[in-house]
């Protein structure tokens, strides 16, 4: 009897844990995301890292800086951080690469899984070079034939 309640006790606790750390890494990745989403709407500014201009590179920095945490400052940098996923198994917060522009094998444009509602039905946040920072569907032709890769970070 004592060793089943002490069982059970071991049990909980580290269940606890686990749960933890679920809830802090999707609590970081909200922050990330939240962080993203102030910058919509900021003109996009090649090489530019605050709210008078930002490309798609420096809005990652600045929406990871608050969590505290440093990933390098352009996309040919960022791409060579996290893991690998396919788009199938993509969540939100993670990074999506792109190929725009005549090489279609070098990536030149990043942006940030922010709602990932299945398969067909997925928004990024990115700074457009057209538009400034946006929230859109990733599901767009468009899109889609241009992604090179995506990576998680949590």
């Amino acid at each position: 009897m004592k060793k089943q309640f002490i069982f059970s006790l071991v049990v909980i606790f580290f269940s606890s844990c686990i749960s933890q750390k679920k809830l802090s890494n999707q609590r970081k990745v909200s922050k990330v995301i939240g962080e993203a989403r102030t910058y919509i709407g900021t003109p996009y500014k090649w090489g530019g890292n605050d709210k008078r201009g930002i490309d798609c590179s420096g809005l990652l920095v600045r929406s990871f800086e608050s969590i505290g945490m440093k990933i390098p400052r352009t996309t040919s940098q960022q791409i060579d951080i996290g893991k690998k996923v396919s788009l199938k198994k993509s969540k939100e917060g993670d990074l999506v690469f792109f190929a725009f522009g005549k090489s279609r094998r070098k990536v030149t444009h990043v942006g940030i899984l922010s709602n990932v509602y299945g398969q067909k039905d997925i928004d990024f946040i990115h700074a457009s070079s057209s538009r400034g920072v946006i929230e859109t569907q990733l599901i767009k032709d468009y899109y889609l034939k241009r992604i090179r890769q995506v990576k998680r970070i949590f």
